[in-house]
């Protein structure tokens, strides 16, 4: 009976991590293209490799709304909520207000799911690592493409320039 049991949970569980990954896949393939603009910070860990470290400049203005909203007692240290943004004709995100996942939307805006973590305001993942000696292709980002699903969750699919051109690792052989 344990065997059975022990099968039936693993059955279970490779069933939930390949339906996770597969709804992670169609969301890279199918979600609504959206670029957000980088805010500088420091682009290396001596203990994790080479990777930059983003942070998104609708971020501060997301923290400059909490801070508002929270009347003057500063943004809280962890927080999860969804930021409502315009898109401009290249697909750059652009603050409108803080909302919620029942509010209406107008036809040209798109909500995004954030998180604030010590202080911090966060799309999906805090940094983006990279092969190690390619930290130079690397500074000239300027924006992160990424793909968002209906419920606004963003995935980061790629950093890009001013011009919108992907920064790609060269392949050498």
């Amino acid at each position: 009976m344990n065997k059975i049991i022990a099968a039936a949970a693993t059955l279970v569980i490779l069933a939930v991590v390949n339906w996770a990954i597969w709804d992670k896949e169609q969301q890279l393939a199918e979600g609504e293209v959206v670029y957000l603009a980088l805010a500088p910070v420091d682009p290396r860990s001596l203990m994790q490799g080479d990777y930059m470290a983003l942070n998104f400049e609708i971020g501060n203005r997301i923290r400059e709304a909490l801070h508002e909203r929270e009347s003057g007692e500063g943004v809280p240290r962890a927080a999860n909520g969804h930021v409502i943004v315009t898109l401009d004709e290249q697909r750059v995100a652009h603050f409108q207000r803080l909302g919620s996942d029942q509010q209406t939307l107008a036809d040209d805006e798109m909500r995004l799911r954030y998180r604030v973590r010590d202080g911090r305001v966060e799309f999906a993942t805090d940094a983006f690592f990279f092969q190690e000696g390619q930290a130079e292709r690397y500074e000239p980002a300027r924006y992160g493409r990424f793909r968002v699903n209906e419920q606004g969750d963003p995935l980061l699919v790629a950093l890009y320039d001013d011009d919108l051109e992907r920064l790609t690792t060269p392949i050498t052989r």
